[in-house]
């Protein structure tokens, strides 16, 4: 399926992580000009800095014109969260600002040009943990993503402008096909990639949505 992505200008923060690297060789296979940025990336990005993300939104404008789809993977891993602290207010927060917010930030500094574009699409990486209980800082962290996207939706509701969240559940190179009672089921980056290439394309009128990529957390019928 042709994705109506070529020469489309696509922004991926958080392009050199294990999902944001799929996502952008996803994209660049359908000709996307895919631009990566992060702290460490050709365009450097703080999402933790207000000032160094608007520098960075202005100089892919001012190369590129306009930003198309925004992808947004930028987070600590899971594995990085210290299940002891699970309820530490401190932990909380930082993970909170780490992910919820470096979303919300970056969002807030492309969604102008796509709104005067009259198109945009808009992807954020959150995660299946937002919706079950056992790690408060894995759970805020991620409903607040969730909770933010859709905020951002509605505002932009008749726009053009679309806002989207992908929650995996556990992510694997080799996903298995069992899925546990309160678990998600697991996919691969590659599988992910897929999903958010086609929500990242004209294709794709979806928008409000959290979607669950890997079976839905098996036993939980809410969020």
């Amino acid at each position: 399926m042709d994705l109506q992505l070529q020469d489309r200008v696509a922004l991926v923060v958080g392009g050199a992580g294990l999902i944001g690297s799929a996502v952008v060789e996803r994209l660049r296979a359908e000709g996307a000009v895919v631009v990566v940025a992060s702290r460490h990336a050709d365009v450097a990005l703080d999402g933790r800095d207000d000032d160094s993300v608007r520098r960075a939104v202005a100089a892919v404008l001012e190369e590129h014109g306009r930003v198309d789809a925004l992808v947004v993977s930028a987070a600590p891993s899971a594995q990085t969260l210290d299940p002891a602290r699970s309820g530490d207010p401190d932990q909380v927060a930082d993970a909170l600002d780490a992910k919820a917010l470096v979303f919300l930030r970056v969002a807030n500094a492309v969604i102008p040009s796509m709104r005067d574009a009259g198109y945009g699409r808009i992807v954020v990486l959150s995660g299946q943990n937002a919706f079950v209980t056992g790690s408060i800082t894995g759970s805020v962290r991620n409903a607040a993503t969730i909770v933010i996207a859709k905020h951002l939706a509605d505002s932009l509701a008749g726009t053009g402008v679309t806002v989207t969240a992908v929650s995996p559940g556990i992510v694997s190179e080799q996903p298995e096909a069992e899925v546990r009672p309160g678990s998600g089921g697991q996919s691969s980056p590659r599988q992910i990639a897929d999903l958010v290439a086609f929500l990242s394309s004209p294709l794709s009128a979806v928008s409000g949505e959290s979607i669950a990529i890997g079976h839905r957390v098996r036993g939980v019928t809410t969020l």
